[in-house]
């Protein structure tokens, strides 16, 4: 299965543009599809800066089926080794080995900026997660 767009979730990504990171100003619209997985190719009417639907999301440059990498990431976090996944989800080693790493990066920038967003240490996040999966073992 592979995500929907919505392109109100989208964004000019160009700098230079008065829209850019914007959300939901109607200004992004697709262009053309290409490629052999038919992407779309948006477009800022604010500045006509074209774009991939995948640029700024953990897809970008992944040339994988996003269900594909689902499915490595949820077998590696299983506990199976790169080889294994691989196997299981007929792609390279080396493909499984790049996906893992892009998210392990991507959950850590995705951590750093929550916790300086809220102003946390992460022991304080940790005791808070532990109180919570403790609470729910209780019930």
């Amino acid at each position: 299965m592979e995500i929907l767009l919505k392109l109100d979730d989208c964004f000019c990504p160009n700098e230079s543009c008065g829209d850019h990171g914007k959300k939901g100003l109607g200004n992004i619209i697709i262009y053309y599809k290409y490629g052999k997985n038919k992407r779309n190719l948006l477009k800022c009417k604010t500045c006509n800066f074209r774009f991939s639907e995948r640029r700024s999301t953990f897809f970008f440059g992944l040339h994988t089926k996003e269900s594909k990498i689902k499915e490595v990431i949820l077998y590696l976090l299983e506990g199976m080794s790169f080889r294994e996944a691989a196997t299981a989800s007929d792609i390279d080693k080396d493909t499984v080995s790049r996906i893992w790493k892009r998210f392990v990066l991507c959950c850590e920038e995705s951590v750093d900026s929550l916790l300086k967003e809220f102003n946390l240490k992460i022991e304080d996040l940790i005791m808070l997660l532990h109180k919570r999966i403790q609470k729910k073992a209780i019930r």
